[in-house]
């Protein structure tokens, strides 16, 4: 027996040096970005028979362990791109480990380098994420990244420009990969359609990223390319005259360019772009608002209809040096600087319907008409500087570390004027609030991954950030500071963290786990300007954020995945501001300086299958609870005596409890012809809120209000492209957005047809671009939505707002040569979150 056993641990033995090992990396030939998750099926020469199949890690790299000696080929692929063949691979005696070095794929079915006659994939699905090809979306050329992502099934953007992911306002964005703390709104406004290559939506994020964000992470891939030599693109837009003016008191300007210059060599790659926006946006505003003050037996009812519009412009230059001097080390160095201002225009007519009654009552006390004139400008002025270092050690572990620092001041007044009207001679009253906030940022992070292991890769790593954003508001009523309303305000925050994470696969089998520890403290003070003292409002907590996720693959065409991820939504110091401003002549608008930050747990269980080359589905179950929920609420105005004001809400941030969000999200890609494409993504889920909040008025006044709301919301995007010749194609999407509760009434559903149509021309070097959005022609209802808010026996609120449609722009893109575009660069990672 004991014979036996040493025969046979010496016939292995002898077996193993038999064998050799089969090792590679598969990357996409574009940008050099490598395929995780791509297959690597190793076939034996003679027989063509399968020897052995594995999975790519992180790098893009494959392993095949225990190949005999004797002749064979090896296919690698991936959804979405074509699959190459490396034919002729002898193992043979004295050969025990073979590099097949680089292989890279071609996103689609290209048939060579000179023509392009297939399209590529508008999805492509990963075990953690959705990969989709901005270029795919042709109706957001010229415009920016919210054209873009509007059109994904995660995303939906509702009248208000607000962007939800998976019905939730709250997300992270990325750039490049690099985490920003900014609004995701602005900075998703700032970054030109035209120089965005691809879109990552990571549902379920591991937890080498930063927890922040409910809805999960967008991460944003700017153009870039693996040729030397020098890129230049240019792009100019133009907006048709406004087919509706809307009654506006101006006409709407909509015109930009944007150049990006970038120049690379084996060691070196600079980047410039500068981009110049005139976005304006025109459109109305019809209200109506009802309150009841029981204790002097008044009900008010306050019509109005008036121009709601938006002049933006926003312009800003970029800087990036990348420096290889040699395999081992990269260097990074970046600067950015921009200008941000929008004004929001709500001239608003309170007509003479405004009345006051007794309630349950049809005899007026007394009617009155005014005219609010009301400008809200705010600017955000942004300076940002980093700093990256990466080394890869001869073992391939590698030591990155990042470093940003950011200034930023944000502003802007509001001026909230009543006269009468029509005759507009008589002030009734003038009111003026200042908002300057002037904001300091640092970010670091060092980040370790390890040689790979026989079980996967390790990676580790610690970040640190840390902000403080100061505010000074100066509220001015006809000429008169008004100490009640002037006030200082300071957010400080600092957080450590520290994560481990690990990566692999095994037979059919792709895994990742991972547990991040972050301590984060918070203090918040604030005092009105007549105080000689502050209050300070404490926060702090040390909490685990793990991660998991699980991948199985049915066979070459169907993969099984499930994931889980903890979160943590971030309070801003917009949304912790107690004192109130002056929104509307009818709103007070203010913060919390109590509020906590949400906490969610994410889970998702998901199936894709890929029927051929051209024609796909995929379809995620999720479930996402949150804590400590956050919304916007209203309640009724208060005297400093607790006298109810006839005529104002407050608007409050405020923690309402609890909320979930059960649903089920569905895209898939298919060819009806052979000209004809097409790309539909649906999202449907049930939404609930349960629970309360208490609204503390300054002068002691303490509530407690009830909210328990639920719905089913659904959403679907569709892209249709239609191509009549190899370079002119014509595309047609619609957004569409169901009925939405909130936390105090619901929104209305919301759609927008869009038309495109794009020609290349002199050798695809120009491209034109003709855009008509939002299709209406006086038969539908585009771009417009109402919301409606209420609380019995206290008040009822609807809004209806109604925005251009019918708008045409013409974007044309110039490219001076072929070379590919490499530049990347820096982002805000505090100021714009705050803007």
């Amino acid at each position: 027996m004991k014979l036996n056993k040493v025969l046979t641990i010496l016939l292995l033995f002898i077996v193993q040096l038999a064998t050799s090992q089969i090792t590679g990396r598969i990357q996409d030939t574009t940008d050099n970005y490598p395929l995780e998750y791509a297959t690597a099926a190793l076939y034996n020469q003679v027989d063509k028979t399968l020897v052995a199949g594995v999975i790519t890690n992180i790098d893009g790299v494959f392993v095949i362990d225990n190949i005999k000696n004797g002749s064979y080929y090896l296919e690698a692929s991936f959804v979405g791109y074509t699959t190459k063949t490396i034919r002729n691979i002898e193992v043979a005696k004295g050969n025990r480990k073979i590099d097949l070095g680089t292989i890279n794929l071609v996103l689609g079915n290209q048939l060579n380098e000179v023509e392009i006659n297939a399209e590529r994939s508008t999805v492509i699905n990963k075990i953690d994420r959705q990969v989709f090809d901005s270029k795919s979306f042709q109706s957001s050329q010229g415009g920016n990244a919210t054209d873009v992502i509007k059109n994904l099934p995660s995303v939906t953007v509702d009248g208000l420009g607000d962007i939800s992911v998976r019905g939730s306002k709250g997300f992270t964005v990325l750039i490049n990969g690099k985490p920003t703390q900014g609004d995701a709104n602005a900075i998703l406004a700032q970054l030109p359609a035209n120089a965005l290559e691809k879109v990552e939506i990571i549902t379920a994020p591991s937890a080498k990223y930063d927890p922040e964000g409910k809805g999960g992470i967008l991460n944003i891939i700017t153009k870039k390319g693996a040729a030397n030599g020098t890129f230049v693109q240019v792009s100019v837009r133009g907006g048709f005259p406004s087919i509706e003016p809307y009654d506006t008191q101006v006409a709407a300007q909509r015109y930009g360019a944007d150049a990006t210059i970038n120049t690379k060599t084996d060691k070196w790659n600079l980047s410039f772009g500068t981009s110049y926006q005139r976005n304006d946006k025109t459109g109305r505003r019809e209200g109506e608002l009802f309150i009841i003050n029981e204790a002097e037996n008044k009900q008010t009812f306050l019509p109005s209809d008036g121009e709601r519009s938006f002049d933006d412009i926003n312009y800003n230059g970029r800087f990036t040096v990348d420096f290889t001097p040699n395999e081992n080390d990269e260097f990074s160095l970046g600067f950015f600087a921009g200008k941000h201002t929008v004004d929001r225009l709500a001239d608003i007519t309170y007509y003479d319907n405004h009345a006051v009654s007794p309630i349950e009552s049809s005899n007026r006390l007394y009617t009155f008409s005014y005219y609010n004139h009301n400008l809200r400008t705010r600017k955000g002025d942004f300076v940002l500087g980093s700093f990256d270092y990466g080394h890869t050690f001869n073992d391939k572990s590698k030591l990155s570390t990042s470093i940003l620092y950011e200034y930023t001041f944000l502003g802007g007044p509001t001026y909230n004027d009543n006269v009468d009207t029509p005759a507009y001679n008589e002030i009734y009253q003038q009111e003026y609030n200042t908002n300057d906030n002037p904001l300091h940022g640092v970010r670091y992070n060092l980040d370790y991954k390890l040689k790979p292991f026989s079980f996967g890769t390790i990676e580790t790593g610690y970040q640190f950030r840390n902000l403080d954003h100061e505010g000074e508001f100066v509220y001015e009523r006809d000429g008169i500071v008004v100490p009640e309303f002037s006030s200082n305000i300071e957010l400080k925050r600092t957080i450590h963290s520290a994560y481990t994470q690990l990566t692999g696969n095994k037979n059919k089998w792709d895994y990742a786990a991972g547990m991040r520890l972050e301590s984060m403290d918070r203090t918040y003070t604030e005092a009105l300007v007549s105080e000689a003292s502050a209050n300070e409002y404490k926060y702090d907590f040390v909490k685990l954020f793990p991660s998991a996720s699980l991948q199985y693959t049915v066979n070459d065409a169907t993969k099984i995945k499930a994931a889980y991820s903890k979160r943590v939504e971030r309070t801003t110091t917009f949304k912790m501001n107690s004192f109130a401003e002056r929104e509307h002549s009818e709103v007070f608008e203010q913060g919390d300086n109590r509020l906590l930050p949400e906490f969610i747990d994410l889970v998702e269980l998901g199936i894709t299958k890929e029927f051929d080359s051209k024609n796909s589905m995929y379809a995620t179950a999720y479930y996402r609870h949150v804590d400590n929920a956050i919304n916007r609420v209203n309640t009724l105005a208060y005297e400093s005596n607790g006298i109810v004001i006839d005529s104002i809400l407050n608007r409050v941030y405020s923690n309402v409890g609890k909320s979930k969000a059960i649903g089920l999200e569905l895209g898939t890609q298919f060819k009806a012809t052979k000209n004809w494409s097409n790309f539909i993504g649906a999202n449907i889920y049930n939404y609930a809120i349960d629970g309360e909040f208490i609204f503390r008025h300054r002068d002691g006044i303490t509530r407690n209000y009830d909210v328990n709301s639920s719905n089913t919301i659904y959403s679907f995007n569709v892209n249709s492209t239609y191509s009549f010749w190899k370079n002119a194609t014509a595309q047609f999407t619609f957004n569409y957005l169901s009925k939405t509760n909130t936390a105090q009434g619901e929104d209305s559903r919301f759609y927008a047809p869009n038309l495109t149509l794009k020609k290349s021309f002199l050798d695809s070097h120009l491209t034109a671009t003709l855009q008509w959005q939002n299709i209406d022609m006086g038969l539908l209802n585009s771009n417009e939505q109402s919301i409606a808010t209420s609380r019995p026996g206290e008040f009822y609120t609807y809004t209806n707002y109604v925005y251009e449609v019918d708008m045409v722009t013409l974007n044309l893109t110039y490219t001076f040569n072929k070379v590919k575009n490499k530049s990347k660069f820096i982002e805000s990672e505090f100021g714009k979150r705050e803007f």
